[in-house]
């Protein structure tokens, strides 16, 4: 029976009845909404069952209708479109000066009859997106709408989410045509001081009367966690507030989006996100989670196909992902202020706790949340907080017994921790901090203390020109009972047309330095040296991009000498990289590797320093002072020592070496750390000798 009366008033609508019938019927659809309440008295009775849905339908269809004639109407003679807002018909000023919305909007905060509440956002949600003509800036308009979207975390078992998310998309929608409108939307109030009011009344938050106010970005923000309808609830509700930050370039628009509470929301969630991920959660979990992405929402069925801890994680990543392209796509502004509450709420108060903990749990997780931070931030106005809540900002060289700040050398100090999983934990967290499109990492960690060159002797600069001298007439080395090997053949060109001489002849003494360092009678392999070279050039290529606008200089700086009784210190992080390198020998397969590999990747860094303190084995020395050629010296003349001491040294290695390669079932041999660490250290040494060839030869390969 409604759906015949419904035709047959679309029929009567669409016959281009007279304006005043269109009115009357505008009255009584009306009336027959506000009758309801009078006369009915069954209060359990759901609204869909009422004909309250089709009055609001036609009420709708009514102004559409009226928009599209009085549109039809003005094109026809010619009218004035000065402005669409000073042209409403009668049916709309109606609608505005009865404050229908706002009656509409107090029926949906009594819920009654039950299910008001989605009726009423259908009708705000089909008026906003349809009706051409602009509303929002009409006080009877947006203050409704202010209230109406304050409802929608007000009333506890209330699920009209899809209903909810296409009235936001619709405010959202008009917000991205004219971002403008801000100002009639957003609450005019400094977050600052409701926060403050929030605090005020944190003593009465149980009250029904004081309970938080909730503005568009909060309901947004709700609807992006939410888990139902398949996840595109939630991937809608995200893409509509990236739709109102991308468009809202101009600095008023900015500057009111920046005093909302949308930071401090992001950051809260960001929060909530963190403490559920399960204390256990294995940090592999955390970092191995490559394929997420904030748009491909999981379904629900997926999340319950997840172990807890996995679906944890994901939700987490993906809205640190999804806070990364916020950062991206808004207005400067918008995005330093999203960035500070993040450092502030989520950074300072609650990563920064649990990891200056003991616990062992605590620490894995919270440094592998750190690295999985690393990887999917972007954004340079966070990324620089993050890294300088990290590492400090200072700037001048370290001291051996300065530790401060706490947290930079408590997570360095934990490369080098008892708890192997930590260290390694760790030093792939320094991994990706070295990765960063940033200086600041590499300088904290490594050039703020080489740019003296405070490594070198007094002495250096003449003995260099010595040296240089010596090289122009010889290929030999100096004697030395672990410089035997001849220079491999690997193919290379070391670019005699482009350098003098003695440069080339410099660089060749050190790739044999480095290739000749492990003796012949320990050695696992004779693997050419081709492949070494090929992915050193690679990553070399890769660390010159990285580092090619932070404007380092092509040649060495003059030496300067420091203080009186000023010694030289490498850092805290070279130093445990340099300890755990000693202690090569002694520890996991696993952890050899990440210590070698960091310390591979900082020697491709394309800062003359660098190279001369990681590279040259020549350089005289300074008295106390180290580099990663002495300590491998001292490496090596250990393993000499003690594989005289194991019984088929040679043998144990190669069977080690093939086992680790895949090659043999892992069987327990004996002195199989020894042995892991010595093939590591072979490596290795390869490695650098591939390092010292390409970052002095680059071209010429």
């Amino acid at each position: 029976m409604w759906n015949r009366l419904g035709a047959f008033l679309q029929q009567a609508v669409e016959s281009r009845e007279p304006t005043q019938d269109l009115l009357q019927s505008f009255v009584q659809h009306w009336r027959g909404v506000t009758q309801y309440y009078l006369e009915t008295t069954d209060e359990s009775c759901q609204a869909r069952n009422t004909d309250i849905p089709w009055r609001l339908r036609q009420l709708f269809d009514i102004l559409v209708f009226e928009e599209k004639e009085q549109g039809t109407r003005e094109d026809a003679g010619g009218g004035d479109n000065s402005g669409p807002a000073d042209n409403t018909g009668p049916c709309m000023e109606y609608l505005l000066q009865h404050k229908i919305l706002e009656t509409l909007c107090t029926l949906a905060k009594a819920e009654y009859p039950p299910g008001m509440r989605q009726q009423v956002l259908l009708f705000y949600s089909r008026l906003l997106s349809k009706v051409k003509r602009p509303l929002l800036h009409y006080i009877n308009v947006h203050r409704p709408v202010q209230k109406l979207i304050a409802l929608g975390g007000d009333t506890v078992g209330v699920t009209a989410h899809k209903e909810e998310l296409q009235f936001l998309t619709s405010i959202c929608s008009k917000l991205e045509k004219d971002p403008s409108l801000l100002i009639h939307v957003l609450e005019s109030e400094n977050v600052k001081e409701a926060l403050c009011a929030k605090t005020e009344d944190a003593g009465a938050e149980g009250s029904p009367n004081h309970k938080p106010k909730q503005s568009l970005f909060k309901a947004l923000l709700r609807l992006c966690l939410c888990q139902s309808q398949k996840g595109r609830l939630a991937v809608r509700a995200r893409e509509a507030l990236l739709g109102v930050l991308r468009t809202a370039q101009e600095e008023s628009s900015a500057r009111l989006i920046a005093q909302s509470d949308l930071s401090q929301q992001l950051a809260e969630r960001l929060c909530e996100l963190h403490k559920d991920i399960p204390l256990s959660t294995h940090p592999c979990d955390i970092t191995g989670q490559e394929d997420t992405d904030w748009r491909a929402e999981v379904s629900s069925e997926d999340i319950d196909a997840m172990p807890p801890e996995v679906s944890a994680v994901r939700r987490f990543l993906c809205w640190v992902e999804y806070c990364d392209c916020l950062l991206h796509e808004s207005h400067k502004m918008v995005a330093l202020s999203i960035a500070t509450s993040i450092m502030e709420s989520y950074l300072q108060r609650t990563l920064q706790d649990e990891l200056l903990e003991v616990s062992e749990l605590c620490i894995l997780r919270s440094t592998a949340l750190l690295t999985a931070l690393l990887q999917r931030l972007h954004s340079s106005p966070l990324l620089h907080r993050l890294l300088a809540f990290l590492l400090g900002e200072d700037r001048g060289p370290e001291k051996k017994s300065d530790r401060s700040p706490q947290l930079r050398a408590r997570l360095i100090q934990r490369c080098n921790h008892l708890s192997d999983e930590i260290s390694l934990t760790s030093l792939r967290l320094f991994e990706e901090i070295l990765q960063l499109p940033l200086e600041i990492g590499l300088y904290s960690l490594i050039l703020r203390n080489l740019e003296t060159r405070g490594y070198l002797s007094s002495a250096n600069e003449e003995s260099r020109v010595q040296e240089s001298e010596a090289f122009e007439g010889t290929d030999e080395l100096e004697e030395d009972p672990y410089f035997t090997d001849g220079f491999p053949d690997t193919g290379m060109s070391l670019g005699r047309n482009q350098h003098t001489a003695a440069e080339s002849a410099g660089t060749e003494q050190s790739v044999r330095s480095f290739l000749s360092l492990v003796p012949e009678e320990m050695k696992s392999s004779d693997t050419g040296f081709d492949t070494y070279l090929q992915d050193a050039l690679v990553q070399y290529r890769g660390c010159r991009q990285q580092a090619s606008h932070w404007g380092w200089p092509g040649s060495l700086q003059p030496l300067s000498t420091g203080g009186p009784g000023q010694e030289f210190y490498e850092g805290h992080f070279l130093e445990i990289l340099f300890d755990r390198l000693g202690s090569i020998l002694d520890q996991p397969y696993e952890v050899n590797l990440q210590v070698t590999s960091l310390l591979t990747r900082i020697a491709l860094f394309p800062h003359p320093q660098i190279q001369e303190y990681l590279l040259d084995p020549f350089i005289n020395l300074a008295p106390g002072a180290r580099t990663l050629f002495s300590v491998l010296i001292r490496v090596v003349g250990d393993l000499a020592q003690r594989s005289l001491r194991v019984s088929n040294f040679q043998e144990i290695l190669l069977l080690v070496r093939r086992q680790l390669l895949g090659e043999t079932p892992d069987e327990p041999l004996g002195h199989e750390t020894l042995c892991r660490g010595v093939v590591v250290l072979e490596e290795f040494c390869k490695e650098l000798a591939a390092a010292a060839c390409v970052t002095h030869h680059p071209l010429g390969i």
